[in-house]
């Protein structure tokens, strides 16, 4: 529950969730007439809020085995709280300002609905007489009140459902059900005249006057209202009007928003635990242990060779100080649009966001040599269509054939996006027969940083000598042992004369004390300015 409502909704105040068992129902509790305890039951402490109160409440399920304690945010942590709950074993969650307990009761009450999120599938229980999570059968009973055309739109301007009717709007709206998000310049506008954020700070419907004829064709009037759950903005609902809405409409629109609210937690919440649950499969199916043939078993993937494959999102330079909650929802974004691709092509395969990186296992259908070419071929298909925003970076790992071999293949598939993002540029999609030099140096570089190595030697003595005499014999050095002793390809690269290069390719081998005609002093020295050198290299 703390998962999927954490944010929004409740936080642990007091005790240790892992103690806390499953929960089976919820009581509503009420001092004047106490209820009947369930075992295993949530307790609502609803209009509990002294230390006094919250004792004699603690007190009384003590010995009920109920789950956990619900109270309005801010909880009291004075010391006899929390030796109460200590003694009692029973947590205090905080339900945050802003969420009512009817939003909380709805959701808990869906959530405990039997086969539901345990699964990872939708139940046919409702919210507000209509099938939870159904947003769209909720768009079309809001454009049913309010007589006008309706989308349901994300945080992020796209489009999550929509009602019928669109044919009554303007060619923006049209352009914007196609596209399933709000074009870029309509947005652009929206947010110089402050649309957005009137949206977010306030509960009111916002009216939205039509924009001139020369800044396009959202030529109809909007009325838009931000869709909340507590202090967090989940989204909005907009709709394409031809004049502002009387007040018993804007009081539909308000009411509605609340309903909606209930629905985008609960189709969140869904999607949330089925992408947990899948996540964890692959995960134990990749580690290879003693559960992941029974991981297997459940994803299908059981019995036979299988394709491990990875991809990992880089933002694009612009990016670089986007927000944690953005880089997570693109990198969902990704799993989301790799699992497409891919069931168009594959129906046996299972993809699940692990950390940074997205894997993927894909069943081998064909001889060992065509499915490993196959495999290639899918993942350049994708990194070409995807968004240049996401910019991905994709591994191939071997052809496993039992337990062992996928946990193999999916250590071969973290070093070669390593690789991949270290030399950003070089390649987009790999295997790890292409880049083993590469992923083997990065090894090499972990282990010595592991036991603090540090550098010696020749390289030692070069490096010392140009911090104090400011010379550039390393660069010197790097430059003709990567050009192989081409003396004419070296000083061109170094932007100066053959014979300046000569020169100080002479100073660096009497500083460093070392043979440049010995091959095994020079692979020496490659790979120690690989691993330790200034401005190494993988």
């Amino acid at each position: 529950m703390l998962d999927d409502l954490g944010v929004t909704f409740l936080e642990l105040a007091v005790g240790r969730a892992e103690e806390s068992g499953e929960v089976r129902g919820l009581v509503i509790w009420d001092p004047a007439d106490p209820p009947t305890l369930l075992p295993r039951s949530l307790v609502l402490g609803v209009g509990v809020t002294s230390d006094e109160e919250v004792l004699d409440l603690l007190d009384r399920v003590a010995g009920h085995d109920v789950a956990g304690v619900v109270l309005r945010a801010p909880v009291p942590r004075t010391g006899r709280v929390v030796e109460q709950v200590e003694r009692t074993g029973t947590p205090v969650l905080g339900l945050s300002r802003g969420a009512s307990w009817a939003q909380l009761t709805e959701m808990l009450r869906s959530m405990l609905t039997p086969g539901d999120l345990s699964s990872g599938h939708q139940t046919s229980d409702s919210l507000g007489g209509l099938p939870s999570g159904d947003l769209f059968a909720v768009a079309n009973a809001i454009a049913a009140l309010m007589g006008a055309p309706i989308t349901i739109e994300d945080r992020s301007s796209r489009v999550l459902a929509f009602s019928g009717r669109q044919d009554e709007a303007d060619p923006s709206r049209v352009e914007t059900i196609l596209g399933r998000q709000v074009p870029e310049r309509y947005a652009r506008i929206l947010q110089e005249r402050g649309v957005f954020r009137d949206l977010n700070r306030s509960n009111e419907p916002v009216f939205i006057e039509p924009l001139p004829s020369d800044e396009g064709h959202f030529t109809m009037p909007r009325v838009a209202i931000g869709v909340r759950a507590g202090d967090e903005v989940l989204g909005s609902i907009w709709a394409a009007v031809t004049e502002p809405l009387d007040a018993g409409r804007l009081e539909a629109l308000q009411d509605s928003a609340k309903l909606v609210a209930l629905h985008m937690l609960r189709h969140r919440a869904g999607s949330d635990a089925a992408r947990r649950i899948r996540a964890d499969l692959l995960s134990t199916a990749l580690a290879g242990g003693a559960n992941a043939h029974d991981a297997l078993v459940r994803l299908g993937l059981a019995a036979r060779p299988l394709t491990v494959m990875g991809l990992r999102p880089v933002l694009a330079a612009g990016d670089a100080g986007t927000e944690d909650a953005s880089v997570a929802q693109e990198r969902q974004r990704l799993t989301d649009a790799f699992a497409m691709h891919l069931a168009a092509v594959q129906p046996v395969s299972a993809v699940a966001t692990i950390g940074d990186t997205t894997y993927a296992l894909l069943a081998a259908t064909e001889p060992l040599e065509e499915a490993d070419a196959r495999a290639v071929r899918l993942l350049h298909d994708f990194v070409s269509r995807v968004d240049d925003r996401i910019h991905p970076l994709a591994a191939v790992g071997p052809i496993a054939a039992d337990l062992q071999g996928i946990a193999r293949s999916r250590v071969s598939v973290d070093r070669v996006l390593r690789v991949l993002a270290e030399n950003s540029g070089a390649h987009r999609v790999a295997r790890l027969e292409e880049l083993q030099a590469e992923a083997m140096v990065l090894d090499l570089r972990d282990q010595a940083a592991q036991r603090g190595d540090q550098v010696r030697g020749a390289l030692a003595r070069l490096v010392a000598y140009d911090a104090e005499h400011a010379t550039h014999l390393v660069e010197t050095l790097r430059a003709w042992l990567d050009a192989f002793g081409d003396v004419g390809a070296a000083a061109e690269a170094m932007f100066v004369h053959p014979n300046t290069f000569r020169y100080r390719v002479r100073r660096a081998s009497e500083v460093g004390e070392v043979d440049l005609a010995d091959p095994g002093q020079r692979f020496s020295l490659m790979l120690q300015l690989r691993v330790f050198g200034p401005g190494q290299r993988g």
